[in-house]
């Protein structure tokens, strides 16, 4: 019997999590079924399983996937790009968002990711652990940032970052719910909000 590769496993992962995507958009987590992924995806309930045992690891697939990407943009200038505003790395954070919800709809599941934590104690532990590592990357972003002058040292870093965090979801709402254009000049304000100092401006 010849061997299943990763990159098969992999496609084939992306498959029936594509097609959950689509039945929670459409339909929500809870009237959502395992037949409806099953009939949505084009598999046999027995390869489904393969991937995912239940309806609840998928909504955790997801939820990471969603987190994931805002995670490696923190990282990545955490890392290797200091010396940028926090307007610019907020802004960042929001384009990515911005193109990952034309692509598929990453803000609509985040809104339905939400409600479902406050009952899934699960998927909060998830979301907790996941923006536990965006805002200790963005505390490390301040702190360089206010040693700099470009963000008052009134402020800790802990709270700036927190604030700063709380940009996000207020976006990812408005992206699920409103027009695109509303929020079009959300990531120019944001770099206008927070420019740096003034001699790298």
């Amino acid at each position: 019997m010849p061997k299943v590769t990763q990159q098969h496993m992999d496609a084939r992962r992306k498959q029936i999590l594509d097609a959950a995507r689509r039945c929670f958009l459409r339909d929500g987590f809870h009237s959502t079924s395992m037949q409806d992924l099953f009939a949505e995806s084009g598999l046999s309930a027995g390869a489904v399983y393969r991937y995912f045992t239940s309806k609840d690891e998928m909504i955790l697939a997801i939820a990471e996937e969603n987190m994931r990407d805002v995670l490696d943009i923190t990282v990545a200038v955490a890392v290797s790009r200091q010396g940028q505003s926090m307007g610019e790395v907020m802004a960042e954070l929001l384009d990515v968002i911005r193109v990952k919800s034309a692509e598929e709809d990453v803000a609509g599941l985040a809104v339905l990711v939400w409600g479902e934590a406050m009952r899934n104690r699960s998927l909060a532990d998830k979301l907790d652990h996941l923006m536990g590592g965006i805002r200790a990357n963005l505390v490390t972003l301040v702190r360089e940032n206010q040693e700099r002058g470009g963000l008052p040292m009134s402020a800790t870093a802990e709270g700036i970052a927190a604030t700063m965090l709380s940009v996000l979801p207020g976006y990812l709402l408005q992206v699920a719910l409103l027009d695109p254009a509303v929020v079009a000049e959300v990531p120019d304000a944001v770099r206008a909000l927070w420019p740096g100092p003034v001699g790298e401006r």
